[in-house]
């Protein structure tokens, strides 16, 4: 039986949460095709227990490849032995986070295997009848949500944006299998090399992976005004967002970019401020656990999907909000 599979990711040894968020989206289409749910993992010493944690979030099966010649990604090899897998099982569905590993490998493979491929996707579904995966993604700088398909070649490929979906929880009774796969030394070979890894360290903490973001929109009124919401940030721990239109103003810099042509994010709190709500921006943020928007208009579009609305100015709300705030961590202090 043809199976659906998700690529499980690696960082440094420990599993990304993207493996978890691609089991929750692949178990509806496992389950849409009455297909079993597999994962593949490739990497070096790949611990037992994230095998398991990947059977108990959802897969019915384990890929695993673990050679110490996958302890860094290359994209040579890791594509040689996704292809290898996919001409031996033949899998229906496969898709991958579209991180920096999963832009990377997906194309190539997709290349090799003479497929069709759509990235970053927001959405995904099973055509009735054609049992074709339905890929949606935004098109044309994200004005316009594209519905894609690749009826005539197989595996169906897409990358799908993280933070899109909810990671599926894991559940303590679930059993699955676990195949381990072994290749020779010849196909480990690769025309590059790692050096080494140098981090990021632009921005403490990244949008995507931020516990807390605050946001500011046009009605922040000027670039200058984002001094406030990120002092806000900073006392609250969190990273500082924008909508697209203050990035096309040159305010706030695109990795900071929140919505369907910027990034998805999924924190325990979203603070809106200034931003009218609308669908591109809400698609970013429609996985957050609690949401706060603070807008002078009582009609905007945020309202619908906030959990906390205070209708105002942000100018006045803000500025206060970081006084109270700080008047808190100081009592706390001295307890």
């Amino acid at each position: 039986m043809a199976e659906v599979w998700t690529l499980a990711e690696q960082r440094h040894g420990i599993l990304s949460e993207v493996s978890f968020e691609l089991l929750n989206r692949g178990k509806k289409l496992a389950e849409k095709l009455n297909s079993p749910l597999s994962s593949v993992i490739l990497g070096y010493c790949v611990k037992k227990e994230d095998i398991n944690e990947l059977i108990l979030r959802g897969a019915d099966k384990v890929y695993v490849v673990d050679d110490k010649h996958l302890e860094n990604f290359l994209i040579e090899p890791y594509a040689r032995i996704l292809v290898s897998l996919l001409d031996e099982y033949n899998p229906h569905i496969f898709i991958a986070a579209a991180t920096t590993l999963g832009r990377t490998l997906m194309p190539y493979i997709a290349i090799k295997k003479k497929t069709g491929l759509t990235a970053d996707c927001t959405f995904l579904d099973i055509e009735e009848n054609s049992n074709n995966l339905l890929q949606t993604r935004p098109a044309i700088g994200g004005n316009i949500l594209a519905t894609i398909k690749t009826p005539n070649t197989r595996p169906q490929m897409a990358t799908v944006r993280p933070h899109s979906i909810k990671p599926a929880l894991p559940n303590s009774n679930r059993k699955g299998e676990v195949i381990y796969k072994k290749y020779n030394n010849e196909i480990f070979k690769s025309r590059t090399k790692f050096i080494k890894f140098i981090k990021d360290e632009s921005q403490q903490v990244t949008v995507q992976d931020a516990k807390i973001v605050v946001s500011a929109g046009r009605g922040i009124g000027k670039k200058e005004k984002f001094k406030m919401i990120g002092e806000l940030a900073d006392i609250l721990g969190g990273a500082v967002g924008a909508s697209r239109d203050v990035v096309d103003r040159g305010w706030k810099t695109y990795p900071h970019q929140i919505g369907l042509s910027g990034k998805t994010v999924s924190p325990l709190l979203y603070i809106a401020n200034g931003i009218s709500g609308s669908v591109q921006h809400i698609a970013g943020i429609q996985t957050s656990e609690n949401i706060i928007a603070i807008n002078k208009d009582p009609d905007a579009q945020i309202f619908k999907l906030a959990d906390l609305s205070i209708v105002g100015d942000l100018h006045e709300i803000v500025p206060l909000l970081i006084e109270r705030i700080k008047e808190y961590k100081a009592r706390e202090a001295k307890r």
